[in-house]
């Protein structure tokens, strides 16, 4: 039987049918199975990937950072100065996600605010 008709048969294609042969004849049975790739190593070490959670999780330093709340943009730079690693923008995203970040983040404090003034102002309606 030729390959034309034994991809019929099977109800492929003969390009598969041919692979499949291949990959058996390499490595038998095993060769069959599905060999599905991890994805690319993180270029960030596990102890690097560590000490950028501790960044994001105590937030930036105005006076240093010179920003009031953490964007993908300067994670990347930051990351890029701090172990010399350039990602994209999207891609540090998807690390932050890895790390157990949301995108979702609480709205920035003003630093001069006053905390017992915004308690203060605080509507206090009486329980019904």
């Amino acid at each position: 039987m030729n390959r034309t008709d034994a991809a019929r048969i099977g109800g492929m294609d003969r390009q598969t049918l041919r692979d499949w042969v291949h990959r058996f004849n390499a490595d038998g049975p095993e060769g069959l199975k599905d060999n599905w790739a991890n994805g690319s190593v993180s270029r960030l070490s596990p102890e690097q990937q560590a000490e950028l959670a501790d960044l994001v999780e105590t937030g930036p330093d105005r006076a240093v950072h010179g920003v009031v709340r953490w964007r993908r943009v300067d994670l990347q730079r930051l990351i890029a100065e701090r172990f010399g690693v350039t990602y994209h923008e999207r891609t540090v995203g998807k690390l932050l996600k890895a790390l157990g970040f949301s995108h979702i983040s609480a709205r920035p404090g003003h630093p001069g605010q006053d905390a017992r003034a915004l308690e203060a102002f605080k509507k206090t309606s009486p329980r019904r």
